[in-house]
């Protein structure tokens, strides 16, 4: 790195303090840690690579994980039936007004499911290839929203963006029938989840790499000016689910650090720990901690009587956030260092209570005490 590059960037530490790379709020209030997603019910087995979560009108739930996507049903969602498998990994999920199944597939685009179980496809948009989908919503009048994390990267590769800074998401908007593709905005910072607000309004967008949660007013297929609500979160959002109050939940997928933050304003450093490191071992945030000898971030991660302290520095942390319809942080579930529940994408308010997605350990967790019951 050259001298000049150096001495800009303290020249911008010095002048912009406050700046959101050295400002990590500290988790109080509504954020306070605690033990809830711990305490959640698991539902039946594991389901590696579970991702996202959608009701259905009959109140299943549809759940994608890995290549599949898995319809569950019944009391405490113990019947499970396959509805549709992809070439590429299901994320984010939707259900269109018309009964179908909206479907993010990696790698290849937007999948929608039709009662017979056909399929048809959007896979581009302006001309680029929609590789890395993350989240889909729809608007009343049967418009389609759609995020996309990056041009550069697939969903499995999200830590790989983050070390490389980009700034290549977009949102796209197009028919009910997939039809008529457009570029709402580009050059975001991952954007992870997609909302719209029950009233029909608004969209609401979750940005991981800025640690912020916007809304722009909808205008048919497009949309008005951004505009932040949350401006500086502890950690990096995904996606933001339905609340019965009319707000939102937010799943927080891993937490912001000191190391991390410092990494990101290292490029040489960064350059070749990418370059000559395995990625598994790459200091950066995980969606949970493998126990491996090898893996960074360890020697925060204090121990006594051969447990470690939930108040350690995070690699995974497992977190959830309730949303009221102004966006404020009314409350949230925690599952905290050497938790069992880390590496949360989505959460909703579902007819059996608030079920809740771990990407991190591969399980659907249902939640039915209190406000959720």
């Amino acid at each position: 790195m050259a001298v000049l590059t150096h001495f800009l960037r303290d020249m911008h530490q010095v002048l912009f303090r406050d700046a959101e790379q050295h400002a990590i709020p500290s988790m109080d209030g509504a954020l306070s840690p605690n033990d809830a997603l711990d305490r959640c019910r698991p539902v039946g087995e594991a389901l590696p690579g579970a991702d996202d979560v959608a009701e259905a009108p009959d109140g299943a739930l549809y759940v994608s994980a890995g290549p599949r996507v898995l319809r569950l049903s019944g009391p405490g969602y113990a019947e499970r039936a396959a509805v549709a498998e992809f070439p590429g990994a299901a994320g984010g999920l939707a259900l269109h007004p018309d009964g179908r199944l909206l479907v993010c597939v990696a790698g290849h685009g937007l999948a929608a499911i039709d009662a017979a179980g056909g399929q048809r496809w959007l896979t581009e948009a302006e001309g680029r290839p929609l590789h890395c989908l993350t989240s889909v919503a729809v608007a009343p009048d049967g418009t389609i929203f759609a995020s996309e994390g990056s041009r550069l990267n697939l969903p499995e590769e999200w830590c790989r963006d983050l070390l490389q800074r980009n700034r290549a998401g977009r949102v796209i908007a197009c028919g009910p029938g997939l039809d008529a593709p457009q570029v709402l905005l580009r050059d975001l910072a991952y954007p992870h989840g997609l909302a719209v607000s029950p009233d029909g309004r608004f969209l609401w967008l979750a940005e991981s790499w800025r640690h912020r949660v916007s809304r722009a007013p909808i205008a048919g297929r497009g949309i008005g000016p951004l505009a932040p609500v949350i401006r500086n979160l502890p950690g990096y959002p995904a996606r933001l689910g339905p609340a019965a109050d009319g707000g939102f939940w937010l799943a927080i997928f891993a937490l912001r650090t000191h190391l991390i933050e410092f990494v990101l304003r290292e490029d040489d450093f960064r350059d070749e720990m990418m370059r000559t490191v395995a990625p598994e071992y790459w200091i950066g945030p995980a969606l949970a901690t493998s126990g491996d000898a090898l893996e960074p971030m360890q020697s925060g991660g204090i121990k006594a009587l051969g447990i470690q302290k939930p108040w350690a520095p995070p690699r995974s942390y497992g977190l959830v956030a309730r949303l009221d319809a102004e966006g404020e942080i009314v409350e949230s579930l925690h599952s905290r260092v050497g938790g069992r529940y880390h590496g949360v994408t989505a959460a909703r308010d579902v007819a059996q209570g608030l079920v809740i997605v771990s990407k991190g350990h591969g399980r659907l967790l249902l939640e039915t005490s209190g406000a959720n019951a």
